[in-house]
């Protein structure tokens, strides 16, 4: 192997690391009312569907966002982009706390925070790109993706006791004057770039942002890979937001329902940590992802039929190690495949596509659960053919020769 012409800085894990807390806090402010959807509906006087709407706002918004916030990401840089986010986040997270106890004042200001989400969630390549070399940059999106699911995580095991033992409105406080925090520490210490590139001379350049939009629809692997995150994030989001329905006529209570998604998302933690790192070692992207969809069939499986808490733990760890944890590696290989699209277009539609599935998903799930018990066992069922439909498409993905041509420079 020729000896590098180019060289990373130890400031990198500064800038993914600020980014990271940035991008938890989004996810929490946006899974806060999925584990107390029964509480919340009564609470506020709604409908389960209200209440799920305050997490369905945010993929309508992101539709309308997306574009906008990746022209931005890639004309002005990922710092000034996810800047924007965080101060978004900061001022509509607090304004959230302190008219919590009003609906329609809760829905303005999660709009508010949603207008931000995808001036972050648009960077997830485009950062390590600019500070890693091509063999970490699937690491470094899974640790950026592992803080999204962190994040979830804490809005599902946090939000339960903080409202039974402070309400409502405490508990929306509390989590707007973290994002306040969070949104500080990306703005003081986030840098755009290293004084020099991570890769070789000439591989930096990008296609002008309209030219990449243009571009990526004619790579045929690209418009598989839309397919498949349509499915799997349409999947998550669904999954997610009627965490607590889904269990609710099984006997299980918020706290329990709050753990189920946890423990699923702590699961989707190590598979993010996993899955990128030996994508990376082995320079695979296609065989791995088409296996951890697979492989995460038994786990959603056991969400539908479990009836012992501890075993419904289980199938949701599996699912979640397996199945909630390959975004990195269809980031990374969507940026691969598009080259030269700016990673940030590339990052911007494969999210958009997982947000207008959430959408379809979500209603879909409540549209078709029993009318009368509640159960979404049939829905759950649907699911599980669409996953096994993943997993074929996913065995049609074929790895861009960048990873090895780039790697082997």
């Amino acid at each position: 192997m020729a000896e590098k012409d180019f060289q990373v800085y130890g400031y990198r894990f500064v800038v993914l690391g600020v980014f990271m807390v940035i991008n938890l806090i989004v996810q929490t402010l946006w899974i806060t009312f999925a584990p107390i959807t029964g509480a919340a509906a009564e609470f506020y006087g709604v409908t389960d569907m209200d209440i799920g709407m305050l997490s369905m706002v945010w993929m309508i918004v992101y539709l309308v966002v997306s574009i906008p916030a990746s022209w931005i990401i890639d004309t002005y840089g990922a710092r000034v982009g996810v800047s924007i986010g965080a101060i978004l986040t900061a001022v509509f997270g607090l304004m959230r706390g302190y008219f919590g106890e009003d609906y329609g004042m809760v829905m303005i200001a999660t709009i508010g925070i949603a207008v931000g989400q995808p001036f972050v969630m648009n960077a997830t390549t485009t950062i390590p790109a600019k500070w890693f070399e091509i063999t970490q940059r699937a690491t470094a999106g899974g640790l950026a993706v592992l803080a999204t699911f962190i994040g979830i995580i804490i809005g599902m095991a946090l939000t339960p006791p903080l409202f039974l033992a402070y309400g409502m409105k405490t508990m929306l406080i509390i989590y707007g004057w973290a994002s306040v925090v969070c949104a500080l520490i990306f703005i003081i210490f986030a840098r755009e770039t290293p004084p020099t590139p991570p890769c070789p001379p000439g591989n930096e350049e990008r296609a002008l942002v309209m030219d990449g939009f243009k571009g990526v629809w004619k790579v045929k692997q690209f418009n598989l890979v839309m397919v498949v995150m349509f499915i799997g994030f349409g999947m998550f989001n669904g999954i997610t937001t009627w965490i607590e329905p889904i269990v609710r006529n099984r006997g299980f209570d918020i706290t329990q329902a709050g753990t189920l998604g946890a423990i699923i998302l702590v699961a989707g933690i190590f598979g993010a940590i996993v899955w990128p790192i030996l994508s990376d070692k082995f320079r695979i992207r296609a065989r791995i992802l088409m296996w951890a969809i697979l492989l995460g069939i038994p786990g959603l499986i056991g969400l539908i039929y479990i009836t012992d808490f501890t075993l419904l733990l289980l199938a949701g760890a599996v699912l979640g190690f397996f199945s909630m944890s390959v975004g990195p590696i269809v980031y990374q290989f969507s940026a691969e495949v598009t080259r030269p699209a700016p990673e940030g277009t590339s990052n911007g539609l494969i999210v958009m596509s997982g947000q207008l599935s959430g959408i379809i998903f979500i209603f879909g799930m409540d549209m078709f659960k029993d009318p009368v018990t509640g159960s979404m066992t049939t829905v759950l069922l649907v699911l599980l053919a669409f996953k096994c439909l993943n997993v074929f498409l996913a065995s049609r993905l074929v790895d861009s020769d960048l990873i090895e041509s780039e790697a082997g420079a």
